[in-house]
This record gives structure tokens, sequence and C-alpha cells, in this order.
């Protein structure tokens, strides 16, 4: 059941990108309370991908009804970036696959309830329907993304790379990388994951994460003291 306090989380900002490795896609970033989550849809043909639609989901929800939702990813299971997943959905006349790595599923149940710091989230999010393994492939439009297994912040925390982005969740930011210091979350495990990134991702990807201001990998590689 939504908690009582789910009015008070709404859209700090939205912002869009055409995307410099293809024009034919955009990235729309939704900044929500209560600790400035970014939320993203990926935009191509018409069609979105939608990544982490933290808190005011059915806020996000009224900014894409331009578009058809093919399906909603997260990048692990924390509240903040879960929470507004049931009234996304509920938002849309349609069926939308809602997806999660498979090692977080258990937290989506206990997003709110386990939330740090009081923090006033919505709701848990609802049962998945896809759980999402390294390799699996998932669409916008006519771009893949590829689903990177990247733990450390949690068990089962992902990043989605395709068409020279990345949505990085909690893994990697600009100038930092995710904390360690939740349940589920071990330093060892992220540094094998960061390790993993930096093999991984281009130079000139473009690196969304799940807080702050978007990045290259090349800068990181350059400035980031997780990846030198």
């Amino acid at each position: 059941m939504a908690q009582d306090n789910m009015t008070q989380n709404y859209v700090i900002s939205q912002t869009k990108l055409i995307n410099p490795h293809d024009k034919n896609t955009s990235v729309r970033t939704f900044v929500v309370t209560p600790i400035e989550t970014n939320c993203y849809a990926v935009i191509n043909d018409g069609k979105a991908l939608v990544i982490d639609p933290g808190t005011a989901g059915a806020e996000i929800a009224q900014s894409l009804t331009d578009v058809h939702i093919e399906a909603v990813v997260v990048t692990h299971g924390h509240g903040d970036h879960v929470s507004g997943i049931k009234a996304f959905l509920d938002s849309f006349d349609y069926k939308i696959p809602f997806a999660v790595g498979a090692y977080d599923e258990k937290r989506l149940k206990t997003a709110v309830s386990a939330s740090n710091l009081g923090l006033p989230y919505d709701d848990d999010a609802p049962k998945p329907d896809v759980l999402l393994k390294a390799g699996d492939k998932l669409a916008a439009g006519q771009v893949l993304f590829e689903v990177l297994h990247t733990p450390g912040h949690t068990e089962g925390g992902i990043v989605l790379y395709g068409d020279g982005l990345a949505f990085t969740g909690d893994t990697l930011f600009k100038g930092s990388a995710g904390r360690t210091d939740f349940p589920g979350g071990d330093s060892a495990t992220l540094k094998k994951s960061l390790e993993h990134l930096k093999k991984k991702l281009a130079p000139d990807t473009l690196v969304f994460p799940g807080h702050g201001p978007k990045t290259t990998m090349e800068e990181e590689l350059h400035t980031n003291p997780f990846l030198t």
C-alpha cells in the first residue's frame, strides 16, 4: 500500500538530450525527490525504455504519453530507484514488462521498509516480469542495450550499455562510485565491477549515473579516483 507521504515526492527537473552517437535516439532525464535520483527514458523510433523511475512515477508517466513504453528496468533495488514503479505502471492502459537484475529481486519488497534515514519513499515495487542476467538485451525501438552485471552497491546491480550510452545506476558516478555500506554492499566486489566497466565501456561512452551529472568514460578514466 502506498504511504501517506508519497505526494511529497515530485520531479525536480526534466531535460532532453539527443544522443551524439545516434541522432535518432534521445534521452529524457527526470530528477526526482527525495535525494535527487536520476530517472531516464531512452527513446528511439517512438518507443522508450524507462530506467529507474524512482519516485513520482505517475508524474513521470504523464511526460511520456507521446511514446510507447517497451519496458521498465531498474539498475538495482533501492527505494529511491524503484518506489515509483507501481504508480508508473498503473498510469498506462497497456502491459509494460518490468525487469530487474536477478539477484536484486528480493530487495523490491523491502524498498520502502528498509529505506535509510527515514526517507519518504512511495511503494514497494511489484513482482518483476523479467529477471535479468549478464548478456541479456533490452530494446528501445531499434536500439539494443546489453545488461552488464555489476554487483557491489547491491548484489544484483546492473549497468545498461548500448548505442554509445551507459546507464550506470549507483555503480559509477561522475568522480565517484557507489556506496558499499548498505546491506548487500561489498567494496571488493564493487572494485571488480568497476574494473569490468573500465574494460567494457568505450572511452567516448556517455555515462548516465543514478545521481549527479552525466559524464564520459574517458573523463572518468582520467579523473575518477575509483578508476585510476
